[in-house]
C-alpha cells in the first residue's frame, strides 16, 4: 500500500520544505529582472506603510476600564519598558477594578500606561511624573486624545517631587528604570506621599523582604514575579 507523504509542521524547524517547482521558476523570474521604478506617490505610501508598521509594533493597551482597549505609544527609547499585560492584570486583581475616589501618583510615568489605568477605572485624581521631554508630550498627547480630565502631568524629577510632596495620595505607582538602580531610594521618597493605610506598588529587579519593609512602617500585602521584573504591593501602615 502506498503511503500518503506527510505535510510538514510549520511549527518543526527539521521539516523538510515543501518543493514547488512553479514557484520557485517564478521567484527566479522575478529575481532576474530589473527594479520597477515606484512614482512618487507610490514612494511615499510605501514609506507610510513602513512606518504604520513601526508605529503599531510599538503600542501598549490599557487592558480595563472606561478606555480600555486603547493604544498608548511607546517612544523608542533606551530604558524605556512599559508594564506588561499580564502584570498589569495582576496589579488591578490585587487593589480592585474600581478606584473611584482614589488620589494617585505615576511617579516614573514613561508611556503613562499605569496612571491612564487608574484613571480608566475611576481614580479621582492622577498626578503623573516624568523627566524626560519627549515622553511628557507624548502623555499630554495621549491625555488629550483620552480626554483624561483627571490626570495632571508635571515634568520634574520624581525623588525630590515624592520628598517635597505631603502624604495626599492613595496609591504610588513606582517602575523607575532599571539600570538606574534606585528602587531603595524611590521606595524610601514614595512613604512621605502616600497616606496611611494607602498602597505603593513597586517594579524592582530583586525582591524586597517583608522584614525589611516592616522596619519602615511598610507591610508587603503582595508578590509576584514576570520574567526578570518583581511586583510588590505595598502597604503603609
Amino acid at each position: 500500500m502506498k503511503k500518503t507523504p506527510r505535510a510538514p509542521d510549520p511549527w518543526d524547524d527539521d521539516a523538510a520544505p515543501v518543493r514547488n517547482t512553479r514557484a520557485a521558476r517564478a521567484a527566479r523570474t522575478a529575481a532576474a529582472a530589473p527594479p520597477v521604478e515606484l512614482t512618487p506617490a507610490q514612494k511615499l505610501a510605501q514609506k507610510r506603510e513602513r512606518r504604520a508598521a513601526v508605529h503599531a509594533a510599538h503600542e501598549i493597551r490599557i487592558i480595563g476600564g472606561q478606555w480600555r482597549r486603547s493604544l498608548l505609544p511607546v517612544p523608542d527609547l533606551p530604558g524605556l519598558r512599559p508594564t506588561p499585560d499580564r502584570v498589569r492584570e495582576t496589579l488591578f486583581n490585587w487593589l480592585g477594578q474600581d478606584l473611584s475616589g482614589w488620589s494617585v501618583l505615576d511617579a516614573f510615568a514613561g508611556t503613562g500606561v499605569l496612571g491612564f489605568e487608574a484613571a480608566s477605572r475611576g481614580a479621582t485624581t492622577v498626578q503623573m511624573l516624568e523627566r524626560e521631554t519627549k515622553l511628557v508630550a507624548g502623555l499630554a498627547a495621549s491625555k488629550t486624545r483620552l480626554g483624561a480630565a483627571a490626570v495632571t502631568i508635571t515634568q520634574a524629577d520624581a525623588m525630590a517631587w515624592m520628598k517635597r510632596a505631603p502624604a495626599q495620595f492613595d496609591l504610588v505607582f513606582l517602575d523607575p528604570p532599571f539600570d538606574a538602580n534606585v528602587f531603595e531610594a524611590a521606595l524610601a521618597a514614595s512613604v512621605h506621599c502616600v497616606v496611611p493605610q494607602g498602597w505603593i506598588y513597586l517594579e524592582a529587579s530583586a525582591p524586597f523582604e517583608a522584614a525589611s519593609l516592616s522596619e519602615r512602617g511598610l507591610e508587603l500585602y503582595r508578590h509576584a514575579r514576570a520574567g526578570a521584573v518583581h511586583a510588590h504591593l505595598i502597604r503603609k501602615r
